[in-house]
């Protein structure tokens, strides 16, 4: 059987795609095959936003038990190995668990923190000399901050770096068994952290977890290190590429850093147009569980279906002839960068509020923002990374001459 986008689809197993021209070819998937099929990893790939956005609502024709990422293909959890990789009722469960440390109440309350870190960050740029501003600024800050929220230490926020680097498909270029042996380090510490905190409460979000109760039902060892590996890694991966990528596309565009200096009343569209173009989070994966039909063409139960966020997010059908452009006044925004549904992103308001204050504070003592150097891509097909970017902030006092 012939399955449409199959020459296309398979551009997206190529490593070197994701530090290239990947918009390119979704692009041309969003015109040519917006349901194509992969042959060689055996999936479904989904480009338009109406599609992602149905698939991402039904979770009983599309379930995330059976593996939310391509290499999981195949795989049987004997558990869930996140939140992500559950579906209702299970998922709802969790959800009430943990959702009270993650309301916009609570994360507000986290703003002097972020504001204090943030200031003490920008602090150390020097202006007008080039610097990468992936390890000055954009590693460092979500990093402390979750590790605060989890109470890690302050000077292990490095360690939670390696932590997190390995659990990321294509992040790095480290061998397996060092990748295995820091996700075992990272278990183990956080699940002894959690133990310490049952004994000896604190006013964060480990001790909350630790002591999490619904209708007398707690969370077991298993869950509890799958929650707090997930915590960890979402708390700052997808923030970090969010700042480091949106200072780049920002970089890019002169205008669009003009128009937030003259009205700093934007950020907050800009926050949210920056992470439609940046898309952290290139794709998850569902599993059909019965016989469908997607734009005429029939995806079999059983089959795996890709929802590539990042295609949907400059869907012209939906953000128009604008789509391909940075706007930092756009409005409205449905980008699709925290998901939706059951499982909208529950560190959604975390990552705004460290996105805006980013921003607030470099256009407070910065005039100008420019590229100093190349622009080193990751080649994770997960999490569009920024590995090196050098910038040039140039101070408030600058005048071209």
């Amino acid at each position: 059987m012939v399955r449409p986008g199959t020459e296309l689809a398979a551009r997206l197993d190529d490593p070197e795609l994701y530090a290239g021209d990947l918009h390119g070819v979704l692009s041309r998937l969003r015109r040519e095959a917006p349901v194509a099929w992969n042959e060689k990893s055996g999936y479904w790939a989904l480009t338009k936003h109406a599609d992602v956005c149905s698939v991402e609502t039904d979770h009983e024709t599309f379930c995330a038990r059976k593996g939310i990422l391509v290499e999981e293909i195949g795989v049987d959890y004997d558990s869930p190995p996140t939140i992500m990789h559950t579906d209702p009722p299970e998922h709802t469960r969790y959800r009430r668990l943990v959702q009270p440390g993650f309301k916009p109440s609570a994360v507000r309350i986290l703003d002097t923190v972020i504001r204090a870190r943030t200031k003490e960050l920008v602090d150390r740029l020097e202006p007008d000399r080039p610097l990468d501003v992936v390890s000055a600024l954009a590693v460092p800050l979500p990093l402390q901050v979750i590790s605060q929220m989890l109470g890690v230490p302050e000077e292990e926020w490095e360690r939670c770096y390696e932590w997190s680097e390995a659990v990321i498909p294509g992040a790095t270029d480290w061998p397996a068994e060092k990748r295995d042996r820091l996700l075992g380090e990272m278990t183990e510490y956080l699940l002894e952290a959690t133990k310490k905190r049952r004994e000896h409460p604190s006013e964060d979000i480990l001790t909350g977890l630790a002591q999490a109760s619904l209708d007398g039902d707690q969370l077991s060892d298993a869950e509890l290190a799958m929650f707090l590996i997930q915590l960890l890694v979402a708390g700052n991966e997808t923030t970090r590429n969010l700042i480091s990528g949106g200072l780049v596309a920002l970089a890019e565009r002169p205008d669009q850093w003009e128009l937030l200096r003259k009205d700093p009343r934007l950020v907050p569209k800009a926050v949210e147009e920056l992470l439609r173009w940046t898309t952290p989070v290139i794709y998850f994966m569902r599993t059909c569980t019965k016989d469908v039909e997607l734009r005429g063409v029939t995806i079999t139960g059983g089959d795996p279906v890709v929802m590539l966020f990042a295609s949907a997010n400059r869907d012209e059908e939906v953000f128009g002839d604008t789509a391909g452009r940075v706007c930092v006044d756009r409005d409205p925004n449905p980008h699709l960068s925290f998901g939706l549904g059951n499982h909208f992103c529950l560190g959604a308001t975390l990552a705004r509020l460290e996105a805006r204050v980013v921003l607030e504070e470099l256009l407070a003592r910065f005039s100008r923002l420019e590229l100093a150097g190349a622009v080193e891509l990751s080649r994770s097909p997960v999490i569009a990374g920024v590995r090196r970017a050098d910038l040039r902030f140039s101070s408030a006092g600058y005048k071209e001459t």
